[in-house]
């Protein structure tokens, strides 16, 4: 290793440590659920109330996944050792790709080992430099790699602001681009907060571009069905992206659903998919079952939405500022990094599982806490967390 490498990269670490941004791993070492145990040093894991996962339905520890999971793999084995266009394709990946495209309304869909390699894999097999993208300046940071890798000239219009999307939209085409693609998400996930996708989907309409969504922080639990935030508004994405690492089960893996064309192209050159494993028999067992699930979930759902609520207003109640919304992400905002880090440690000796969010996650000067909601929290659950929010903030000076 060359000399002065690490001792430059010890300097790096050093300077985020200073920054007050470094970020620590907790070791769970319980299933994933409302509550779970968190590894303690010299000392015996700690039940704590988990209110920082994705975990949106409760669906992470549900007997019925890890059956189906179970079953899958002693159907089909542990791992497919090679990528799918090899000799790593069973029935099982190919009836869960029709089994998404049916329910989100698509021809056909493509799974992915992470929906941030399905957002790799996107843009540049789809768009050349005779094209253009636009993104919307909160997307999440898998959009922003793949469009770094394609070659389509790059726009971005400011969060939400349909205003400044047409006027990049006019750009684009004064510009001669050939396509037009405006990526967003269908949720932005550190503020909780709805794309307009009626209004982009208008746009797109009218200047004739195309319209990508990535619903991770959506699918399974928002819109009829649980099929996301296009149905929630009535349109139809042009690409849809998505996840089972959230909602639907929570483990990995990813999805890109569309026209047949699409997913056709993406087979032959998304190189997320020519290059990486075929998701394991278990996890594509299980998000069938998911799916099965969500499907039907609207008392889960609506489990959900009351959880939301009542968290929502028991945080306004005690004073805190939080970003407006009606999503399960609910955060808290505190601004200062340092004082976000004090104040999930001090939840951590209440109980309560939170974490930090700070820059470079989010802007500077714009640290949260992010709370989350799912359909395995119990209203008691709820009032326990607040009573600790109640206290924490009132000893660090933030209400």
């Amino acid at each position: 290793m060359a000399d002065g490498f690490l001792d430059h990269v010890g300097a790096v670490l050093a300077g985020i440590e200073a920054e007050g941004l470094m970020k620590r791993e907790r070791e769970i070492t319980s299933p994933q659920g409302a509550w779970v145990t968190v590894a303690q040093p010299g000392e015996p894991g700690r039940r704590m109330l988990n209110l920082c996962a994705n975990n949106y339905l409760g669906l992470a520890d549900d007997p019925r996944l890890i059956a189906a999971a179970t079953q899958a793999t002693a159907s089909h084995g542990y791992g497919m050792a090679s990528v799918r266009f090899i000799c790593g394709t069973t029935d099982l990946h190919r009836a869960l790709e029709r089994r998404l495209a049916a329910w989100l309304g698509h021809d056909d869909a493509i799974l992915f080992a992470a929906c941030f390699d399905a957002n790799g894999a996107v843009f540049e097999p789809l768009l050349g430099e005779e094209d253009a993208v636009i993104s919307d300046g909160l997307n999440h940071a898998s959009i922003i790699d793949g469009i770094r890798l394609c070659k389509a000239r790059r726009f971005r219009f400011a969060n939400g602001d349909m205003a400044d999307l047409q006027a990049q939209l006019q750009a684009a085409r004064a510009g001669g681009a050939r396509f037009i693609m405006v990526a967003t998400d269908g949720v932005f996930s550190m503020d909780g907060t709805f794309a307009d996708l009626g209004a982009v989907r208008a746009l797109c309409d009218q200047y004739g571009a195309l319209m990508m969504v990535d619903d991770c922080h959506a699918t399974g639990f928002i819109g009829p069905k649980g099929k996301g935030t296009p149905a929630q508004a009535g349109v139809s994405a042009d690409i849809l992206t998505g996840t089972f690492g959230k909602a639907l089960g929570g483990a990995l893996g990813g999805y890109v659903a569309g026209a047949q064309p699409v997913i056709d192209l993406l087979r032959q050159r998304a190189r997320p998919y020519l290059f990486s494993n075929a998701l394991p028999p278990a996890v594509v067992g299980a998000a069938l079952a998911a799916i099965d699930i969500a499907e039907v979930a609207s008392d889960l759902r609506a489990r959900l939405a009351e959880n939301a609520a009542h968290w929502r207003a028991g945080l306004e109640a005690l004073g805190f500022t939080l970003l407006p919304g009606h999503h399960p992400i609910v955060p808290v905002m505190l601004g200062d990094a340092p004082l976000a880090q004090a104040f999930a440690r001090a939840l951590g000796e209440e109980g309560i599982l939170v974490s930090a969010f700070f820059f470079p996650v989010v802007p500077r000067g714009r640290a949260r806490i992010r709370t989350q909601m799912n359909a395995a929290l119990r209203r008691e659950d709820l009032d326990f967390a607040l009573a600790a929010f109640g206290r924490v903030g009132k000893a660090l000076g933030v209400i």
